[in-house]
């Protein structure tokens, strides 16, 4: 789902089989009829089915073409080619670019000489350049402090902004993903963790999974839940003691008020806690 946009499934009595590849062909935009393809060890198999015979999850689909779905790195293809643009750029700086040389001044010497001197540096971290020195070439005596005086030829990355760069394009295509850039923070603290992980699976993966659930329930013939919001509590000690205390507090506040069952469960209805809260 992430990679394609969409998935589809091969409904047997054993299980679910996923799909490799597949196409399909439509009556009135509902797709009829797939023509699947299944990986299996030594060469995969084709086979035909119908429509009732697979599960098929899409997400991003275009109203001109619904059966198909799109990626989200689709979607966002230019923060993607924006991000590989700069990761081989920099993979290229780190290759090629002479990091960690400098250039020493050397007086004047037979060529032979400096290319001996030169070869005895390799192997060492960073290479070392050398070239003869114009002062004393110019001025004809003994070569002065200054020009002795090495320079370095590491590239500057900071003026190209390389950092800044691709930590947007990934904060990008983490949106992308509905992942809250926040959690990708070295300095990222468990409530901030908690709260990033309720809104990937409120706003992302609950609509998925109701996606899921709707076609698997018109498919399988009975109903289907599928649940991503409920597993999302505290899953600390300290988290989970805290909403005990909450909830067993809750409780006894409303056994002293005299509640009935029924209001009770429309209380907690509305925090998605009672029985048929709708949170799936």
């Amino acid at each position: 789902m992430a990679l394609r946009g969409e998935a589809l499934f091969l409904i047997r009595e054993t299980g679910l089989v996923p799909c490799s590849d597949w196409d399909l062909s439509t009556r009135d935009g509902v797709p009829r009829a797939y023509r699947v393809s299944i990986s299996e060890a030594g060469g995969g198999n084709t086979e035909t089915a119908l429509a009732g015979e697979v599960l098929h999850l899409r997400i991003g689909a275009d109203p001109a073409a619904p059966w198909l779905g799109s990626a989200p790195l689709r979607r966002a293809s230019l923060t993607a080619g924006l991000l590989q643009a700069v990761e081989s750029a920099l993979a290229e700086v780190f290759e090629n670019a002479p990091i960690g040389s400098q250039i020493v001044p050397y007086p004047e010497s037979p060529d032979t000489d400096m290319t001996t001197m030169g070869r005895s540096f390799r192997g060492q971290r960073g290479r070392v350049l050398l070239r003869e020195s114009v002062n004393v070439q110019a001025a004809g005596g003994p070569a002065p402090t200054v020009d002795w005086r090495p320079s370095d030829v590491t590239p500057d990355l900071q003026k190209a902004m390389t950092r800044e760069t691709l930590a947007a394009a990934r904060e990008s295509i983490a949106y992308a993903f509905g992942v809250l850039p926040g959690l990708l923070n070295p300095a990222t603290t468990g409530p901030l963790v908690r709260e990033g992980q309720r809104h990937l699976a409120q706003w992302t993966l609950q609509p998925i999974a109701m996606m899921l659930a709707e076609e698997a329930t018109a498919k399988l013939g009975s109903e289907v839940m599928i649940d991503v919001m409920r597993p999302v509590q505290a899953f600390d000690v300290g988290g989970r003691a805290r909403a005990l205390a909450t909830i067993v507090q809750a409780l006894v506040q409303a056994k002293e008020a005299g509640l009935a069952p029924g209001d009770l469960n429309a209380a907690l209805t509305q925090v998605n806690w009672g029985d048929g809260d709708g949170a799936a």
